[in-house]
């Protein structure tokens, strides 16, 4: 894959430079072609061209005789120039500033010599004009202007030429490969690795891995933070789904009792010879295992409430010492714990506190009834409030080592419970409630000695 980013990176590159060559190329040819067009003589520096054919002015014809005006003379000292005037057959007949070595009759090839190489003087380049039968010759000293005489052939100037174009064209495409492939390294293998950091997070592989340094480090932070947050929702999603199949498997564990009290007491009923008063307990026992089923969903639907946090707390500002005086006083009007022995202390008159009345409720009277239910007639039970903790504490048979630390897991019974009514989640379920609530609940119980509980509640912010 890295070779292959790089590969199109050199592509790209290469095609690019084709095509600037192309185009430069295409400009070069389009602004020969007009200049050519346009301005034939545009490759002759034009001034002392032009001086030399507008010279003609200059010079007057008088009797056959030619001569040189006063004004051409101060034109030919400005310019350091000079001039020889001569007749059809190259005979000098007149001269103005020409040098000694400069000849008195030129014969045709001399005029081709003079002309397209500098015989008098390296510095000076000698131009040729004519007046009617006069011809001139102008050298001007110091003008600057080199002749080029070049011999071409046509076919062997295009072949240079393409030759020429051929060489530009490999050297700029290697030298292209070269530097496209120097940067090509250096930007194709971050792209490399961002595309396999995106094909683990597709296979879901989310650790970690370095971030280079340069342009690409921003992408690789966010990819790395992306992996961090899906790490934790693949987590929390295997919690969820571990939770669901958990509540699906005690729902159908615990229906199945119910159920099968239902089904078999709903096929005794068939029976015609039972009595009214045999109908009567069986549908007695229907209904006590319907409610049992009922409070069993309630149940369960509450705890994967608390657990998800989906439970709307109605918070009301509580006296707590009020609160839990009057639990201990409605457990012991009830008809089943009217005879038991419970002890309240309160260390602090006036203790408030945000709570939703009708959960912690729950969530208090479910320990307080623990104590009483599974230690027997004889147990004394102890609640003490202070300002920001509860305790429920009994003298009764306590709780195992083992099974203590269970005893907050769902459905989990410990060994010296005798008593088997009730869900098996109302510990699970208190405990959820008061963390709810920001507070926290610790069990300590010694086998013969007893149990306490001891709930924390949030302190509130003065």
């Amino acid at each position: 894959m890295r070779w292959k980013l790089t590969a199109r990176f050199l592509l790209s590159v290469l095609s690019i430079v084709i095509i600037v060559i192309f185009v430069n190329t295409a400009i070069l040819i389009g602004l020969l072609i007009y200049r050519l067009a346009n301005e034939n003589d545009s490759f002759v520096p034009s001034t002392e061209e032009s001086f030399v054919r507008d010279f003609q002015k200059y010079i007057e014809i008088s009797n056959e005789k030619p001569s040189i005006s006063k004004e051409g003379l101060e034109h030919l000292h400005q310019r350091n120039a000079w001039i020889q005037l001569l007749d059809v057959n190259g005979q000098v007949i007149d001269s103005q500033f020409a040098p000694e070595k400069a000849l008195s009759h030129y014969a045709p090839i001399d005029l081709i010599q003079v002309y397209k190489y500098k015989e008098f003087d390296a510095d000076t380049t000698v131009y040729v004009g004519s007046k009617d039968d006069v011809n001139y010759l102008i050298g001007i000293k110091g003008s600057g202007v080199t002749r080029l005489v070049m011999h071409l052939s046509g076919t062997s100037f295009l072949q240079f030429i393409g030759k020429f174009g051929l060489f530009i064209v490999i050297a700029d495409l290697l030298v292209a490969t070269l530097v496209g492939w120097l940067f090509g390294r250096t930007l194709t293998k971050p792209l490399y690795a961002l595309i396999e950091r995106i094909r683990h997070l597709k296979n879901h592989e989310h650790q970690t891995v370095k971030m280079p340094s340069g342009v690409y480090k921003p992408v690789f932070e966010n990819l790395n933070e992306v992996s961090r947050e899906l790490a934790a929702h693949e987590q929390e999603r295997k919690q969820l789904e571990l939770m669901r199949e958990e509540w699906i498997s005690n729902v159908s564990h615990d229906m199945k009792t119910p159920l099968a009290s239902i089904r078999g007491y709903a096929e005794l009923l068939d029976d015609e010879t039972l009595t009214p008063q045999e109908q009567a307990e069986y549908a007695q026992i229907i209904e006590k295992q319907s409610l049992h089923m009922q409070d069993l969903l309630d149940d369960l639907n509450l705890t994967m409430r608390l657990r998800h946090q989906q439970l709307p707390l109605t918070l009301r500002e509580i006296d707590i010492v009020s609160f839990i005086r009057e639990i201990v006083i409605d457990t012991l009007n009830t008809p089943h714990y009217e005879l038991a022995n419970i002890e309240f202390e309160a260390t602090s008159h006036n203790s408030c506190h945000q709570i939703d009345e009708h959960f912690m409720r729950r969530a208090i009277m479910n320990f307080l009834h623990n104590a009483l239910l599974h230690n027997g007639p004889d147990v004394t039970v102890h609640v003490s409030v202070d300002e920001n903790i509860i305790t429920i504490s009994d003298n009764g048979k306590g709780i195992a080592a083992a099974d203590l630390e269970h005893i907050f897991e769902r459905y989990y019974r410990d060994t010296n419970t005798e008593q088997t009514t009730g869900t098996g989640l109302g510990t699970a379920i208190a405990r959820d409630i008061i963390e709810a609530h920001g507070g926290t609940v610790s069990i300590t119980s010694e086998e013969q000695k007893g149990t306490t509980v001891s709930i924390y509640l949030k302190r509130e912010q003065s």
